[in-house]
């Protein structure tokens, strides 16, 4: 059974910072691309970052330069370190292997003006 926990959401000003964690399991992390996507209110689901089994990263052009994905194999854990936040990141974030279809519960981001 898969499962996928995400962690590390709140409510920050403009220009903090958040860490969000994701825990997983069920499935062989080690070989998976695994993503971060968010959900605005009101709005579709969007990709954020990816990064690969082998630590290669990649990011939409809205958060280059301000966020910052890693994972920890051993740990089977994957964290997307978030700087300079702005009220446009307000979102529930998820992460899931990039290609499979399981999703987790999703943690809250809040970023006030």
């Amino acid at each position: 059974q898969v499962q996928l926990v995400e962690s590390g959401g709140g409510l920050v000003q403009a220009g903090g910072s958040l860490r969000l964690s994701c825990a997983a399991s069920g499935i062989v992390f080690s070989t998976e691309t695994m993503a971060w996507y968010r959900q605005p209110p009101g709005k579709q689901r969007e990709l954020v970052a990816t990064i690969t089994g082998g630590h290669m990263t990649n990011y939409i052009d809205a958060v280059k330069g301000r966020f910052t994905v890693s994972r920890d194999n051993a740990k089977n854990t994957v964290s997307l370190q978030m700087n300079s936040l702005k009220p446009e990141d307000t979102a529930v974030y998820y992460c899931k292997p990039r290609y499979k279809s399981y999703w987790g519960q999703g943690t809250q981001v809040t970023v006030s003006s």
